[in-house]
């Protein structure tokens, strides 16, 4: 959506497919981090966007059994919001889907779901899409975008495989509801064999249970009684609350990938956000990493494909300039994940703090550093794509 809108405000003409009718998927990516609001803030949308109801955290803490841990300050990161912005997904394309919409040369065709690419003789020149009631449609188009996440189905057509990095977790998600008081709990509790993280959406919490890969099975046959508890252990504060939670389909499991493709590209087809590098929930940085490539395609690419098809070189230029910042990132996903989530989640007592937290918690001026790698990441992209006028 991202891509898309900073295409057509540079005169590019562009259609956007959605497989659904709405942008309403629970349980996906809600951080909107400094990095994409001094985006939002360079195209002139900031203030508008800033109305929409979200929730802010302007400090990202780590509960070790009854110790509360600050790790993260965001008060120093660079660009106007000093915090990482908490709003549902939906609410995000909503957003951008209405700015773009302005320009005449953007559409949105919603319930089109896209399963192949259009051409012959292996050359790509747009995509196939089938309609809900059996209707059939094909775009033609000068370059293909594929945005459709970690199980692209373009990706595929192409021929392009992603490098597995191994993913040693998977992640539980669910609605508890919330009260006023409650304590701030934005980055997470980790227990005896367990991490909790608890994301505020005002009246209710998001909230995400990280488990061993595979191990849903597992502590699924051990009864909802007793995942309740494990909920409780983590976070006393919700009490009765947990009650709330009565059949195992209010619970959805997400299944941890982190890969990456070796080649983003093929002739008039670039891969972006999780279609070209899944990512870990570790920092909910994948979104935002996704809107940074987004915002280097439109870069790169928006003035020559106004005059038509790109040279391949292009598309690879775009992979050059964002790789290096994915792979930093999912290196230190893939760090974390070993050296300390493992660890945590195979352990049969209470962990104490580590020793790097303790740090975090002891020197103020560290925490700069890990709001930084959160809130703007390795490589923030500026807005450099043209623009045209709205209609």
């Amino acid at each position: 959506m991202m891509a898309g809108f900073l295409l057509a405000r540079a005169g590019v003409d562009v259609i956007v497919l959605e497989k659904h009718a709405d942008f309403f998927r629970d349980f996906r990516g809600d951080t909107i981090h400094p990095s994409t609001l001094n985006v939002l803030n360079e195209l002139g949308l900031l203030q508008r966007f800033l109305q929409v109801p979200h929730s802010e955290a302007r400090e990202l803490s780590a509960r070790f059994g009854s110790t509360a841990v600050p790790i993260a300050d965001f008060s120093h990161v660079p660009g106007p919001c000093k915090f990482i912005g908490f709003m549902p997904q939906w609410d995000f394309l909503n957003f951008i889907a209405a700015e773009a919409k302005t320009y005449p040369n953007f559409r949105l065709e919603m319930e089109a779901e896209v399963t192949d690419l259009a051409g012959s003789g292996g050359a790509v020149t747009g995509v196939r899409a089938v309609r809900p009631e059996g209707g059939r449609l094909t775009v033609e188009a000068d370059l293909v975008i594929a945005a459709d996440g970690r199980t692209s189905v373009l990706r595929d057509r192409a021929g392009l495989r992603a490098r597995d990095l191994g993913a040693p977790i998977d992640v539980l998600w669910m609605r508890l509801s919330r009260k006023p008081d409650d304590p701030s709990q934005a980055l997470g509790s980790a227990g005896a064999g367990a991490l909790l993280i608890l994301i505020d959406r005002n009246d209710y919490f998001q909230c995400g249970f990280v488990i061993a890969k595979g191990g849903y099975a597992a502590l699924k046959a051990r009864g909802l009684p007793d995942f309740r508890a494990q909920i409780l252990s983590l976070a006393p504060f919700l009490g009765e609350r947990v009650d709330e939670l009565q059949d195992w389909d209010q619970i959805k499991l997400l299944s941890v990938a982190l890969n990456r493709l070796d080649k983003w590209y093929v002739p008039h087809l670039l891969c972006i956000g999780d279609a070209a590098h899944a990512m870990s929930p570790i920092g909910g940085v994948g979104i935002n990493l996704a809107i940074q490539d987004a915002v280097a395609a439109a870069n790169i690419l928006s003035i020559p494909l106004a005059r038509g098809p790109v040279p391949v070189e292009l598309l690879a230029e775009v992979q050059s300039r964002r790789e290096l910042a994915v792979k930093l990132v999912q290196g230190i996903q893939s760090f974390i994940q070993r050296n300390f989530v493992s660890s945590l989640l195979s352990s049969h007592q209470a962990i104490p703090v580590p020793p790097l937290v303790r740090l975090l918690g002891a020197v103020p001026y560290l925490r700069r550093i890990p709001a930084y790698l959160i809130g703007i990441g390795f490589r923030p992209e500026n807005v450099r794509s043209p623009s045209k006028e709205a209609g």
